[in-house]
């Protein structure tokens, strides 16, 4: 698999695409993102209240932060803008800055996407990132409010997928009105998909690896939805 339009297709992994697109009332509408029409939502930055979880051994959920896509509050935060189309749409290059398998993600990306795609190892659809990774979620996290409860070791073998303020995350085949974000305890800003945070995980170093699915029998790839996906 060489690239997510060649790769991905030519092995049986399809990429979907949402069969319509919803504007919810409160979101800024975003069109003509280089030429191209892209619509979407901003969305605000949840706090994340101090947790006692610090691995995936936690069996607590810690207090809770602000839902996700409800305003924070923080002078600090910036407004995600996600956007209903892919990336190359709209006329990104690059990786947005992401990294792949155990490499450590020195600096939040700008720019993240989200695509649902199909394996012959998981028949449902689940995530990836830009780079073809697997996404995945943790059962001792919670989604309403939206909180993490993997930091520290947890967080170094499942990395977050975090942004950088006022980044974009573009999207294939996922409704904008299922991606949310929360601020982690070291600040960082985790992207949420229907009130689960995602993670990457340091043991999938290609694309097309599931090496992180049922790992404990706590984490799973993630569906677009936020649900789990299991065989």
């Amino acid at each position: 698999m060489t690239s997510l339009r060649t790769g991905l297709l030519s092995r049986g992994i399809t990429a979907r695409r949402p069969a319509h697109r919803t504007v919810v009332a409160s979101a800024l509408v975003l069109c003509g993102v280089a030429g191209v029409s892209a619509c979407g939502k901003t969305i605000q930055i949840g706090d994340a209240s101090p947790s006692t979880a610090s691995s995936a051994s936690a069996a607590t959920p810690a207090a809770t932060p602000s839902p996700a896509t409800s305003p924070s509050g923080n002078t600090g935060n910036s407004a995600l803008q996600v956007v209903d189309t892919s990336a190359q749409e709209a006329g990104e290059t690059g990786k947005g800055g992401t990294v792949v398998g155990a490499a450590v993600q020195e600096a939040p990306p700008r720019w993240i996407q989200l695509s649902a795609v199909t394996t012959p190892t998981l028949g449902s659809p689940h995530l990836i990132n830009i780079n073809q990774a697997a996404l995945y979620r943790f059962d001792e996290d919670t989604a309403q409010p939206s909180q993490s409860n993997c930091n520290d070791a947890c967080a170094t073998k499942w990395p977050p997928v975090t942004i950088q303020k006022g980044g974009k995350v573009y999207l294939a085949g996922v409704q904008h009105n299922q991606v949310g974000a929360i601020r982690r305890q070291d600040g960082q800003i985790q992207i949420t998909v229907g009130g689960w945070p995602v993670y990457r995980f340091s043991g999938d170093a290609k694309p097309g690896d599931l090496n992180g699915q049922g790992v404990g029998g706590t984490w799973f790839a993630v569906a677009p939805t936020g649900e789990k996906v299991t065989q």
